[in-house]
């Protein structure tokens, strides 16, 4: 009777575990129009999952509040801005299912493995193989995706399970520089898997930063040079907690490992953050790059 695929099931079995028991109890009985009577969390979940004709349905009912969403989002990695409406936060909910249903279809590999090894799973796609259908946007929009959920997650203030961050996602003489300007400006250079590994963790860690990329075309660039480095470039605005405190653009180099089951790896970084005063009141729910595709050439040299 379920209209919801795998995925749909399984994002929605997290919303409603984040409900309290009442409001669990009294969405089964809107759902079902008090024809079944449950008993328990885990029945109610599993009636409401089956007697639900669509997603999107389900997202709209007044009982999934707009924070449950918001933090749901958050756990995944999927940072939206705090003031977002609850019909945002729908749509990037749908939109967040569907483009990870196609990354399934795609990839014929299972969520754990996804998990644990997103690089070698992008390597080992069919539309990430180098040659003549490699599209370097692609695999930017699937390591951004990768990379900020496996750095969000670093971050305590969401409550969930740190993934898998550490010095083996970097070449061990990567560099990283990181650029900020939060009222005075402020130049960091670090080289070696182990620092850059450790500053960038530290953000979410320990400063609780969580950053939210612009996966929209003006958001993101990428581009391959025949040397086999991707450049992948990306726009974003960054949280804490309920605060939107500025806005990043973040250079990423990557290179397979052909030691590694060739999989990719980050062979620099350049960040560049901007705190809400230097930017003087402009909006920064969606930045662009200030970057054009002649200067990332130019780093690709």
């Amino acid at each position: 009777m379920s209209g919801l695929s795998e995925r749909e099931r399984v994002g929605f079995t997290k919303i409603l575990g984040l409900m309290t028991t009442a409001d669990l109890l009294s969405l089964s009985d809107t759902v079902t129009n008090k024809m079944i009577v449950v008993e328990n969390t885990r029945e109610a979940t599993e009636t409401i999952l089956s007697f639900t004709k669509n997603a999107e349905e389900l997202l709209r009912r007044k009982k999934v509040q707009r924070e449950l969403i918001f933090r749901y989002l958050a756990k995944e990695g999927v940072v939206m801005p705090p003031n977002s409406e609850k019909h945002q936060l729908v749509k990037r909910t749908l939109e967040f299912w569907s483009s990870a249903k196609v990354v399934v279809d795609k990839s014929h590999q299972g969520d754990e493995n996804r998990r644990r090894q997103p690089t070698e799973t992008a390597s080992d796609s069919t539309d990430m193989k180098a040659g003549p259908g490699f599209d370097p946007l692609v695999l930017g929009q699937q390591f951004c995706q990768w990379f900020f959920q496996l750095m969000n997650s670093q971050n305590p203030s969401l409550g969930q399970q740190p993934q898998d961050w550490g010095p083996q996602h970097f070449w061990p003489d990567v560099k990283l520089r990181l650029l900020s300007r939060t009222g005075s400006e402020q130049m960091e250079d670090f080289l070696g898997a182990e620092l850059v590994s450790l500053r960038l963790l530290a953000l979410s860690r320990e400063e609780r930063l969580l950053f939210s990329p612009n996966l929209e075309p003006y958001g993101l660039k990428a581009l391959a040079s025949p040397h086999g480095l991707v450049l992948v470039a990306v726009a974003g605005t960054i949280h804490r907690d309920e605060a939107c405190l500025g806005i990043f653009e973040q250079i990423f180099g990557l290179i397979r490992s052909p030691l590694e089951n060739n999989s990719w790896k980050i062979k620099f970084v350049n960040l560049k953050i901007k705190g809400q005063e230097a930017l003087g009141g402009t909006e920064v729910t969606a930045p662009a790059l200030s970057y054009n595709s002649s200067e990332l050439q130019l780093l690709c040299s």
